[in-house]
């Protein structure tokens, strides 16, 4: 911006604007009252506030209540803002007035500038740009389209590619054997196959969960106006509005079923935080069995060798650590906080409007583009490249004694568990210690203790417990 200005006025008058802002005075008061916080509102969300006002101008026109050539102007105006081109004409800070009528008024003062030069005659932001609408339906539709088309778009994209890539490797190394964890101590061994099946599968399951959520997000407050009622608006306009924006985007959006609880409860973005927290918690867990797999390389367990990005160390000559899951858990850990913020701001519904809106907003689409960006990291950088380590997984399933639980239905449970200590004590495999200890035959033991037929399930017989 420039250091010279020009002199606007709204309902409670005179102040300076910058000579080449496209805003006017209200977004002026707002970049003047509101914390210096350094985050505006995301690039998604002006994105589909520019998408609101270009379906209003055609949801208006249709119903002949717009000029055709400033209805022509300001759907050209806001189609620019989809695009990005004017995003740093929105200064305005994430923490402002709760409704995000600041926010809405900065695209109306914006889209009036641009479709005012475009027309060459004024267009105003509140007659024209904002007709038939109101900041408590507007902010929570954009919330609904930002969403919606950003878990389209790039979430779901991302987290299809992160299950492709787990399901390529699982057919890499989907045979190999290895011992099973619990309690993060030796039990029955599985196969890197099984192992890996159950991360694809929580991934597949985030996805659906995302597919759950979505016929609520794609239901609009939009002609609900000031407080539910639709004061201001023609009877048609809500669903003209939807049939607009659902040939803009491609998405079936459609009025809301109750516009008072729509535009009074933020219930859908909650859900979907809950749904973004899931998925989290999931990248969580998968993350962290990266990095106890990858630990070492000598003293951990060593099973995998991920992907050697970067240095990991500034005083550690050749220390290479797990930079892409420890990358993914604070990922993690910052959606799992922002569903925390989301809860909070979702119990903010004072009678018709919710007043927490934009950090709503900021905290929702956050959430959605680190997940998005993080699972195809994890997947990409992670995943796909890492080298099993078969000799020191052989050498763990020889040395197991948990392997005895598949002679519970032969020697009995007390007898197995005798033999499992003296071999943990003695540090010798278990089918030594059971060749001295048992009637059976190494043949036997042999078949018995299979590590590959262990991981198949099959019940030979008695047994039981847990752990």
């Amino acid at each position: 911006m420039t250091n010279s200005f020009r002199v606007e006025h709204d309902s409670m008058g005179e102040l300076k604007v910058p000579s080449d802002a496209l805003w006017g005075a209200q977004t002026q008061r707002a970049v003047d009252n509101f914390p210096k916080s350094g985050l505006v509102m995301p690039h998604a969300f002006i994105g589909a506030l520019g998408l609101v006002k270009q379906a209003a101008a055609r949801a208006n026109l249709g119903l002949k209540l717009l000029d055709p050539k400033v209805a022509a102007a300001v759907d050209a105006a806001a189609a620019e803002v989809v695009s990005g081109a004017h995003d740093a004409q929105f200064p305005i800070d994430v923490f402002q007035t709760g409704s995000g009528t600041s926010s809405n008024m900065n695209a109306n003062e914006v889209i009036a500038a641009l479709a005012s030069r475009r027309l060459g005659s004024a267009v105003h932001p509140n007659d024209h740009v904002n007709m038939g609408q109101s900041s408590n339906d507007s902010i929570p539709t954009a919330i609904h389209v930002s969403a919606a088309l950003q878990v389209r778009r790039e979430l779901a994209p991302a987290l299809a590619h992160l299950r492709d890539v787990l399901a390529a490797k699982e057919r890499e190394v989907g045979g190999i054997v290895k011992t099973g964890r619990t309690h993060l101590m030796d039990a029955m061994p599985v196969t890197l196959a099984q192992e890996l099946s159950g991360w694809r599968t929580q991934i597949e399951n985030g996805l659906q969960r995302l597919t759950a959520v979505e016929p609520r997000l794609l239901q609009l407050a939009q002609g609900g106006t000031a407080v539910g009622t639709g004061i201001n608006a023609h009877p048609d306009f809500g669903q003209r509005f939807c049939a607009e924006l659902a040939g803009l985007t491609g998405l079936p959006f459609v009025p809301a079923r109750n516009y008072f609880e729509a535009m009074s409860a933020q219930d859908t973005a909650v859900e979907l935080s809950g749904q973004l927290k899931v998925i989290a918690v999931s990248l969580m867990k998968i993350a962290n069995d990266l990095r106890w797999m990858n630990s070492g390389p000598l003293a951990g367990l060593a099973e995998i060798a991920l992907p050697a990005l970067q240095p990991g160390s500034s005083i550690m000559p050749g220390k290479v650590n797990p930079v892409i899951p420890e990358a993914t858990t604070m990922v993690a850990a910052q959606v799992i906080g922002n569903d925390t913020t989301i809860t909070v701001a979702g119990q903010s519904g004072n009678f018709q409007l919710n007043v927490m809106l934009p950090v709503i907003t900021h905290n929702l689409l956050e959430s959605i583009h680190l997940l998005a960006n993080v699972a195809r990291a994890l997947g990409d950088s992670a995943i796909a490249g890492f080298k099993v380590n078969t000799a020191r997984l052989a050498e763990a399933l020889e040395r197991n004694p948990i392997l005895v639980t598949a002679l519970n239905p032969v020697i009995g449970y007390e007898k197995g568990a005798a033999i499992a200590k003296k071999a943990y004590a003695q540090g010798r495999p278990i089918r030594e210690v059971a060749l001295e200890n048992t009637d059976l035959t190494r043949e036997q033991l042999a078949k018995l203790l299979d590590p590959a037929e262990l991981t198949t399930g099959g019940i030979k017989g008695g047994g039981g417990g847990g752990g």
